[in-house]
């Protein structure tokens, strides 16, 4: 049932949708302005104040939902704190957020843990923006290198420790690399990009990284860290031989890596991270409103980036009164609309979703209901 209603992997994204991506204003704001007459998204009058909680890679994205939703509902107010996937889903689940922003679904025990909450049919995942994640770095001169997936965990791993590495060498003929001491720069909390990008690794270089899988980045390997997205990525632009993985909205001015799949290197891009979701299942168990993805890390197939994360908000499936449910309908359907979905695209560089998928998510967000 739940492969019929989430339709084929294929369909959730297209590189038609993604050619939006990064192409305007970094201004949420304008971007509101522009697209708010337009998506009939939020038709019914709400008011009131809407609290989320979450990944810090959905700030640019959440500005300009924020921005566009408020102008169309005069009467409403968005708060949206960027402590990270982690620290928003433990605020929902206690209650302290109506909605979560996460670039990590749901863990069984999460949802489980979400019907004291919830109701008896608990939370449910939605995505709101799909994004490709970068190993971003700072070596003055080189904007680009290739790298295999043993030779990145290696890196992270600080077995590498050189950025003129023989290994680093080996795919990268004609570059002239720095004996420079690589510093490895990770989150300090817990991040669903985190998660993501240990997934890679653990998936890609199994026989290297070692590690589980954790929003959590492994207590043993002590290196520079920052807190969120914002935080990894300032810590490199300063750090010169500094490497980190941040969402590459994100990421400015700083070098990027081209991940080898198969035989070839693939450049980060909207339109690879799209290819890179192609190959994505939906998880299995979950509810009919649900829908959370698995991605495959190991994929083979040219032209697709692996490195990817699908990056949810969570909502109950019941709320206590019909005014919440209204406001959190109301913003969750503005944040899959064609405008809200312009809106980030427009602001944070991210890629916005497939007609298909936006529409299938609404269909999940009108479910939601009053309830005890």
């Amino acid at each position: 049932m739940k492969l019929q209603r989430i339709g084929s992997a294929a369909a959730v994204l297209t590189v038609a949708a993604l050619a939006l991506t990064a192409c305007g204003s970094d201004s949420p704001t304008a971007a509101a302005t522009s697209g708010a007459a337009s998506s009939g998204a939020t038709a019914a009058a709400v008011s009131g104040t809407l609290t989320g909680s979450g990944a810090s890679s959905q700030k640019s994205a959440m500005e300009a939902w924020k921005a566009g939703f408020e102008a169309e509902n005069a009467g409403t107010m968005v708060q949206y704190s960027p402590d990270g996937s982690g620290a928003g889903r433990k605020a929902f689940l206690a209650g302290g957020a109506q909605f979560a922003g996460s670039d990590a679904y749901l863990k069984d025990e999460e949802i489980e843990a979400s019907k004291s909450i919830c109701g008896p049919d608990g939370a449910f995942n939605v995505p709101a923006y799909v994004s490709p994640i970068a190993v971003a770095f700072n070596l003055p001169g080189i904007e680009t290198l290739n790298l295999d997936a043993p030779t990145i965990a290696k890196i992270f791993k600080l077995e590498i420790t050189k950025w003129n590495d023989p290994a680093i060498a080996a795919t990268n003929e004609g570059v002239t690399l720095p004996d420079t001491a690589i510093t490895v720069v990770h989150r300090n909390d817990e991040s669903g990009t985190t998660e993501n990008f240990v997934d890679y690794l653990h998936t890609a270089a199994k026989d290297v990284w070692t590690y589980d899988v954790s929003g959590d980045w492994p207590k043993d390997l002590s290196s520079e860290n920052a807190k969120g997205t914002s935080g990894v990525v300032a810590t490199t632009t300063g750090t010169e031989g500094a490497i980190t993985y941040a969402d590459h909205s994100a990421v400015g001015k700083l070098g990027t890596v081209n991940v080898k799949v198969g035989s070839d290197f693939t450049k980060i891009s909207p339109e690879a991270a799209a290819k890179g979701v192609e190959a994505a299942t939906p998880v299995a168990g979950r509810s009919a409103l649900d829908m959370s993805l698995d991605l495959k890390r190991d994929s083979t197939e040219t032209g697709s980036y692996p490195i990817i994360l699908v990056s949810y908000h969570v909502f109950c499936s019941s709320y206590k009164d019909q005014n919440t449910v209204d406001l959190v309908k109301a913003f969750g359907e503005y944040v899959l609309s064609d405008a809200g979905q312009k809106q980030a695209a427009e602001s944070a560089g991210n890629a916005p979703l497939s007609t298909k998928m936006s529409e299938t998510a609404i269909k999940s967000i009108e479910a939601i209901k009053v309830g005890s």
